[in-house]
């Protein structure tokens, strides 16, 4: 779990580059997450959804694209990237706090949290927020990087370990930005873990899918209609 200000501090000094920073390390790939976590949602079919961690808007973007008749707010606990998510064309955001959300109880069809939850001082604190502002048979949704179970582990974990920080702290000329993420990969619960957290919070019928191989996962749960 993570210092919130130090990761408040790093995301406020890259906002200008955080997309193309994304594109880049991920070689396009997060773009392609992103639309597979929008034709989840989309099916869903909600009136209310609440992206939180929204950042620069790339997913509250692709909900306004595919979702035009939803209501989406981003929020995000870094005003300069929210700034910049407003810029880009999200319409509704809030600065707030995961592990302290300015909603109401049962208040969205949909919460999203996309590279957010693994940046959070506490994993179970936000989730319970999350599952707290869902109307009861809402849906939480999750996307995160996780680490693969097969034979691409060691040179992912090289990757991390030794291209990735100092590639993004060239691309954002703040090298000390992403030194931190290798080792949030690794401690972030992945896969049946993150199943069992997400139960911990009330919430209902858990389930996992990877994306490229494990590099990065998407879960799913939902809050009992009861």
């Amino acid at each position: 779990m993570q210092d919130p200000e130090y990761v408040k501090s790093a995301f406020a000094r890259i906002a200008d580059r955080y997309v193309v920073t994304n594109h880049v390390l991920s070689l396009g790939t997060d773009i392609l997450w992103r639309k597979r976590v929008a034709s989840i949602v989309k099916g869903w079919n909600p009136e209310k959804l609440l992206d939180i961690a929204t950042g620069t808007g790339d997913l509250a973007l692709e909900f306004q694209k595919v979702l035009p008749d939803c209501a989406v707010t981003g929020s995000d606990f870094c005003p300069e990237m929210l700034a910049y998510a407003t810029s880009r064309g999200v319409q509704e955001t809030l600065v707030a706090d995961a592990l302290n959300l300015p909603f109401e109880d049962n208040s969205y069809d949909v919460v999203t949290v996309a590279f957010g939850l693994r940046n959070m001082a506490d994993y179970p604190k936000a989730i319970s927020e999350m599952q707290r502002v869902l109307k009861p048979g809402g849906h939480l949704l999750i996307l995160d990087f996780s680490l693969p179970t097969n034979l691409l582990r060691e040179p992912y974990t090289f990757y991390l370990d030794k291209v990735l920080p100092h590639l993004a702290g060239f691309i954002t000329q703040q090298p000390d930005a992403y030194h931190y993420l290798s080792d949030s990969i690794k401690a972030f619960p992945s896969g049946d873990n993150m199943k069992k957290l997400l139960e911990s919070q009330g919430l209902i019928q858990p389930n996992h899918e990877e994306l490229s191989f494990g590099v990065a996962s998407i879960y799913t749960a939902q809050k009992s209609a009861g």
